[in-house]
């Protein structure tokens, strides 16, 4: 259990982390060390444990994660006026990693109800995709999606709508009682319009982006790389896909990369080009039909049991705080050691925020061709950073900084905590396939969505996404489980959350009993018995990244 008022993470650090607003004159024993602060320390932020010289490592975890520009006497906090970013440097240099798995014993029987595809994959859930080719075809998705929703039982008028109606109602009344009526803030609940036509299918999902024509042939491929990922996701049971026809991302580009995915692709799949002859109003009409033979068709299948080996979670943060790296992220890196001990896979994403422990990634890589990648890939974005003159360091937002990550290897130290201790065994580029089981690393910005985006191309069938600040990000076909931080986001924001790990922070359990909770809760989520915050909020998000600098 940690210490009510400080924590202190590693043996080597000589920064300390404030659990809880501690004033000024406070006098502390650290290890051995008193220290007096000197000025107030807000929780989650970072003071010195010794006085310490303009130029020396600051190091939290084990590892540096800045320099100060100012001496410190003991007790400083740390903030953006006194330190600056930096961190220790790192080779490809292989050693087989060794890991000593957790006892997964009585987890063994487990299993999650999915639906199980023809290329050995499961599904958490059940989806139909509507995608178009190029930008100009988004107009016409949002008509199909107009067309669909509703009569198909998909459609949940917002709460704020019926709110509208309430006010507009009261507003037509007059008087007091209409005025009275207009401030009070509750509001009806709202369910779906109408029952839905075909049960076995969790949704329709309606994609659309800015790419596919403009820009660079490379942009043109990858987003066609990104839609085969979508395709290829067992959670997606078939898919409409629009293309306008003259271009840069050709049905060709897209049907190649679907065959260097999934030779064997099985799933029903219509590719319309409205170019190729008659008026928009046929176009849209054999989109509808033929889409409604494929959700038909796909409502045939219906969930079974699948073991957790069957699970591919993609590891996210984001709206991150001083907490994260303290409980989030290691419940969440315990309950991913369980899943990859069980046989199951997982992938770590966001490459800005996994600067600074480079080295301790390469160390867990179980092949020189994977250590090297790694080495390569982190290499060649902080080069594409600099170039435009940016860099790593100026990843960390307002927000992360304002809640204690103050510098960018600060966040990255926590933040690579998601992917818990297990062998690293292969590094992917964006939306790269996962490989069959084990812990990945997969090259994505530091953005939320384009990273979530990227996971879901993956094959990510759950997506795990730590936060301490809140967050609505959501994924069209892959649930996302939100994981605070701490207990005030938890209350502050429930509509958001899904699973509380401020309860390490306080003390009322351990990283080991929260990470096996949130395994529990990804099963019921996996299986379609529980729904996630973003689910709820209909939140679908989709970002394609472009390649240019993203951090």
């Amino acid at each position: 259990m940690p210490p009510r008022d400080w924590l202190r993470l590693h043996s080597a650090d000589n920064l300390i982390v404030a659990l809880r607003d501690l004033a000024a004159g406070t006098l502390l024993q650290i290890d051995g060390t008193s220290i007096r602060l000197p000025q107030p320390v807000r929780a989650k932020h970072k003071f010195t444990l010794h006085p310490t010289a303009i130029g020396t490592s600051l190091y939290m975890y084990g590892v540096v994660v800045g320099t100060p520009t100012v001496s410190l006497p003991a007790g400083s906090a740390i903030t953006t006026a006194n330190t600056v970013h930096a961190t220790q440097p790192y080779t490809a240099t292989f050693r087989p990693p060794s890991w000593s798995p957790p006892d997964v014993s009585h987890l063994r029987r487990l299993h999650f109800q999915g639906y199980h595809r023809s290329d050995g994959q499961v599904g958490t859930a059940n989806h139909w995709l509507v995608i178009p080719l190029v930008f100009c075809e988004n107009r016409n998705v949002e008509v199909l999606k107009t067309a669909l929703l509703e009569p198909l039982g998909y459609a949940t008028p917002p709460l704020q709508q019926a709110l509208t109606r309430q006010l507009i109602q009261s507003y037509r009344a007059g008087g007091a009682a209409g005025a009275k009526s207009m401030e009070d803030p509750s509001s009806p609940a709202v369910g779906p319009t109408s029952e839905r036509v075909f049960p076995n299918v969790d949704g329709i999902k309606f994609l659309t982006h800015q790419g596919g024509c403009g820009g660079t042939r490379q942009d043109a491929q990858s987003l066609c790389e990104l839609l085969a990922g979508y395709l290829c996701n067992p959670n997606v049971g078939g898919a409409t896909v629009l293309s306008l026809g003259c271009q840069n991302a050709q049905i060709t580009l897209l049907q190649e990369a679907l065959a260097r995915r999934d030779p064997n692709f099985g799933k029903p799949l219509y590719i319309l080009e409205q170019q190729g002859g008659g008026t928009e109003p046929e176009f849209l009409d054999r989109a509808i039909r033929q889409t409604f033979a494929g959700l038909a068709t796909i409502n045939e299948a219906t969930r079974q049991p699948a073991p957790l080996s069957k699970l591919t979670l993609g590891l996210e943060c984001g709206g991150s705080d001083g907490f994260s790296g303290i409980s989030a992220n290691p419940a969440l890196g315990h309950a991913c050691d369980l899943l990859v001990a069980l046989g199951g896979r997982a992938m770590l994403a966001e490459f800005p925020e996994l600067n600074g422990v480079e080295q301790e990634l390469v160390n867990r890589c179980t092949t020189p061709e994977a250590a090297e990648t790694f080495t390569r890939l982190m290499r060649s974005y902080a080069a594409a950073a600099a170039a435009v003159g940016s860099s790593f360091a100026s990843n960390p937002s307002p927000g992360n900084i304002r809640d204690g990550l103050i510098t960018d290897a600060m966040k990255s130290a926590g933040a690579a905590k998601k992917g818990g201790s297990s062998p690293i065994v292969a590094v992917l580029d964006y939306a790269a396939p996962a490989p069959p089981a084990g812990l990945s690393l997969l090259c994505t910005p530091g953005n939320d969505v384009e990273s979530t985006t990227a996971l879901a191309g993956s094959g990510a069938n759950l997506i795990a996404f730590t936060t301490g600040l809140g967050t609505p990000t959501g994924n069209p076909v892959v649930p996302v489980i939100k994981i605070s931080s701490n207990d005030a986001l938890a209350a502050r924001m429930p509509d958001l959350i899904d699973f509380n790990a401020g309860g390490i922070i306080t003390g009322r359990q351990t990283v080991v009993e929260a990470g096996e909770e949130l395994l529990h809760l990804l099963i019921e989520v996996a299986s379609g018995r529980t729904l996630t915050a973003a689910q709820r909020l209909g939140q679908d998000d989709f970002i394609p990244w472009k390649r240019g600098i993203s951090l």
